[in-house]
């Protein structure tokens, strides 16, 4: 058992080592170039550091909030070397994330676990929603996909692709249906069925007047109705490639929807992830899983300790 464990580890680490490859360039390979050779830390040094960790969109406030706690060790005489000072940075790093991090759970208290996925338009919802499907399965889960994204061209077929991909179900209705009423025909057919998760991809906009977080909160009054504490767990997807102006759709559905969990997609995508990190300190939410590739097993438990190390070692 410990040496599948370990395989598993070493196989998640390879794939992070993979998919943040660009980042640890922009990141620590450009901090390592302008500590070498250099023998004093001085104020200078610190504010190229700072413009480092700006430009992998760790953002302002966090790189400043590390900074501090550098430059408080630097005065102190904590900090003599390029050596103690890169880890002085992945120290602070980790525990940023650790903060908030809760891992995914194994097991689940209902008898129906309901999962909403949320986040806007073209960030992977639907995919992401294939690719969980096809994690709780190898988990030897009974899963059911609820297709309430009903107001975007084509997402119902995409996600029935997804979902024979999966080895799957899908409940769906006619395009520009109601997502409640799908969401509702979702709930009875999982209990009927007796499965044990049902997965429901929403909307990220709508083509009317309603409010999208109407619409959503909508979604939870019915799921709460039909099962007891649901929905279990809103996951909202962020595209890791649009940095910044990502966690500022974001914390618009953490405003008004409860979310519970973060799906970092696309993060092989860009060379800016250190938004994994200002994320996790700006909305004091647990990043669940992160999207590493483009295949149905690229989606992937979240763990700081290996994004870290990753990026680091």
């Amino acid at each position: 058992m410990f040496h599948q464990d370990q395989e598993l580890q070493n196989s998640l680490l390879s794939k992070f080592k993979a998919a943040v490859a660009s980042t640890r360039q922009n990141l620590v390979t450009l901090m390592e170039m302008m500590i070498q050779g250099q023998k004093t830390i001085d104020a200078d040094m610190l504010d190229e550091l700072e413009g480092i960790l700006v430009s992998t969109d760790i953002g302002i406030e966090t790189s400043t909030q590390v900074l501090e706690t550098v430059r408080s060790q630097v005065n102190r005489q904590l900090i003599k070397d390029g050596k103690e000072l890169k880890a002085c940075i992945k120290s602070e790093l980790l525990h940023i994330l650790e903060t908030t991090f809760d891992p995914v759970p194994e097991e689940f208290n209902s008898d129906l676990e309901v999962i909403l996925v949320v986040g806007v338009n073209g960030v992977g919802k639907t995919t992401t929603t294939g690719k969980l499907a096809s994690r709780f399965r190898q988990a030897e889960k009974t899963v059911l996909v609820c297709a309430a994204d009903t107001f975007r061209a084509a997402a119902a077929e995409q996600l029935e692709e997804w979902g024979k991909r999966a080895r799957v179900n899908v409940i769906r209705q006619q395009s520009g249906s109601d997502p409640s009423a799908v969401l509702f025909d979702a709930i009875n057919a999982a209990k009927a069925r007796k499965v044990d998760i049902l997965i429901v991809d929403t909307a990220g906009r709508l083509h009317t007047k309603n409010n999208l977080m109407m619409e959503l909160e909508k979604m939870k009054r019915i799921a709460g109705r039909e099962v007891i504490g649901a929905p279990h767990q809103i996951l909202l997807v962020i595209d890791a490639t649009t940095g910044q102006n990502g966690l500022i759709q974001a914390k618009e559905f953490t405003r008004s929807t409860g979310v519970s969990g973060i799906i970092l997609t696309k993060i092989d995508g860009t060379a800016k992830g250190g938004v994994v990190v200002g994320i996790t300190r700006d909305l004091k939410i647990p990043i669940r899983y992160v999207g590493v590739g483009e295949q149905i097993e690229d989606l992937i438990p979240f763990s700081p300790k290996h994004f870290i190390n990753s990026l680091f070692d």
